[in-house]
């Protein structure tokens, strides 16, 4: 059952009652209004997501009204009804913002259809506002996890970043985050509303790169049996993430650098030149420098990508930010699976911090996810976690210790190196260790007794 409201405005009381009816069978919520002025007086009292108006109407033309409309509630949609239709007025009625123009006589079913695919427009501008705005929330900084020293670097430069047009090259190790931070870029832009357009280097053959970045004519080569648009075209006004921009073969990174410094290109097959704009972000998640070193990556091109760099700690160097990260992947799965778990044990946690994880932030990310489906408690234990975590062995008891090294050697040790890989952190470092932050704070004193002259 529809529920939108439409005002109906005709100086003709057949056509209103007529109109009144037709679209009231349907389930919409109507109103009429006998001309323009007792119109714009409706409007300022209610909401309206359409308008159908006479074009001549005394007092007050249709004219008027759509010019009225427009600036009071820009998104209501506008249908200009006329008796004298004639190409001059409804090129001026487009002009003015309506949303189409029908001319009388016509059908119920000529004009149900009229609003029918104004409703349907107006629903998909809204939807497309909602989804945005999801994607605005979902890569808000806020969903970039990190207290670390380094990150906290990371974020600042992001946040000044976005406001840029500038070229940046994200490097790090897969699973660091490169695209999740390409994205919190492009979202907290100016360029937020604009397309945000995606292309894997490695994912598309060589031989059909070209064509994926720049379009091709039809007939450009076989199987071209129509025009195509490319990833550039497709990303103007917004941004265009290069992922995996070193496996890029010699001859398309030419190209690339032409339309980095020109702004141009023609598509595969074409002789017309396309003007964009286009903010481009690259991933990468090799040495650039030792791939220009090796003749694999074209130094100029280089250069013009690494305008601002970024480059991402992997996880195992920055291990006291696995704390809050875990917390925030516990609280976005235990969200999405329905279930109310409400912290990890000190003992799972510990497991947690003294792996290495070669998979990075995304390894942790899918470690928390199944562990979130599998819990059957209200808190995650060893028992949740993959069985790759239970043979690391602790990392931070092993440096420096040598067979035969005192119990009391060995516990100073452990509580140091825990406290380094905490950056400090005493609350942390203490639940790690299981002990209560007094006895560590107690513990700690006692070292500083013991190397006090």
């Amino acid at each position: 059952m529809a529920s939108e409201q439409i005002l109906v405005v005709d100086d003709e009381p057949l056509m209103r009652d007529f109109l009144y009816e037709a679209f009231r069978r349907k389930g919409y919520r109507v109103n009429v209004a006998p001309d323009g002025l007792e119109a714009l007086q409706m409007l300022e009292k209610a909401n309206y997501d359409m308008v159908l108006t006479d074009v001549k109407m005394p007092r007050l033309s249709g004219l008027e009204v759509l010019e009225k409309v427009k600036e009071m509630s820009p998104e209501t949609k506008v249908v200009m009804i006329t008796a004298y239709g004639t190409i001059e007025n409804a090129v001026e009625s487009m002009k003015l913002g309506a949303f189409d123009y029908i001319t009388k006589p016509f059908s119920v079913d000529e004009i149900e259809l009229v609003v029918k695919r104004a409703i349907d427009y107006q629903k998909l501008v809204d939807e497309n506002r909602r989804l945005r705005s999801e994607l605005g929330e979902r890569y808000s900084f806020s969903n970039i996890v990190g207290k670390s020293r380094k990150m906290q670097s990371i974020f600042s430069l992001v946040k000044t970043v976005a406001r840029s047009r500038s070229t940046v090259l994200i490097s790090g190790e897969s699973g660091t985050g490169k695209e999740l931070i390409a994205r919190a870029i492009h979202y907290n832009s100016p360029r937020k509303n604009r397309p945000f357009v995606k292309v894997n280097c490695a994912a598309v053959p060589s031989e059909l790169m070209e064509s994926e970045l720049f379009g091709h004519e039809k007939g450009a080569f076989t199987g071209a049996i129509k025009r195509r648009t490319g990833r550039f075209e497709q990303a103007d006004g917004g941004t265009l993430l290069l992922d995996e921009i070193s496996e890029m073969t010699p001859a398309l990174q030419a190209k690339l650098l032409r339309v980095l410094q020109e702004r141009e290109f023609e598509r595969v097959g074409g002789t017309e030149t396309i003007h964009v704009d286009v903010r481009i972000i690259s991933t990468t998640n090799r040495d650039l420098k030792q791939e220009i070193e090796k003749g694999r990556f074209r130094e100029d091109l280089f250069y013009r990508l690494n305008v601002i760099p970024i480059e991402l700690p992997p996880l195992r160097l920055r291990k006291e930010d696995i704390p809050l990260l875990c917390e925030h992947f516990l609280r976005k799965y235990s969200r999405e699976n329905g279930v109310a778990i409400e912290q990890i044990s000190s003992e799972a946690l510990k497991l947690l911090m003294n792996y290495d994880w070669p998979g990075n932030v995304r390894e942790l990310e899918n470690c928390i996810e199944r562990a979130v489906v599998v819990c059957k408690d209200r808190q995650l234990t060893p028992k949740d976690l993959p069985k790759e975590l239970m043979k690391e062995e602790p990392s931070i008891c092993t440096g420096g210790l040598q067979v035969g090294s005192t119990l009391r050697e060995a516990e100073k040790a452990l509580i140091l190196r825990t406290l380094e890989s905490c950056d400090g952190n005493r609350t942390q470092a203490a639940k790690l260790l299981g002990i209560t932050t007094r006895t560590l704070r107690n513990k700690l004193a006692e070292y500083k007794r013991q190397t006090d002259p």
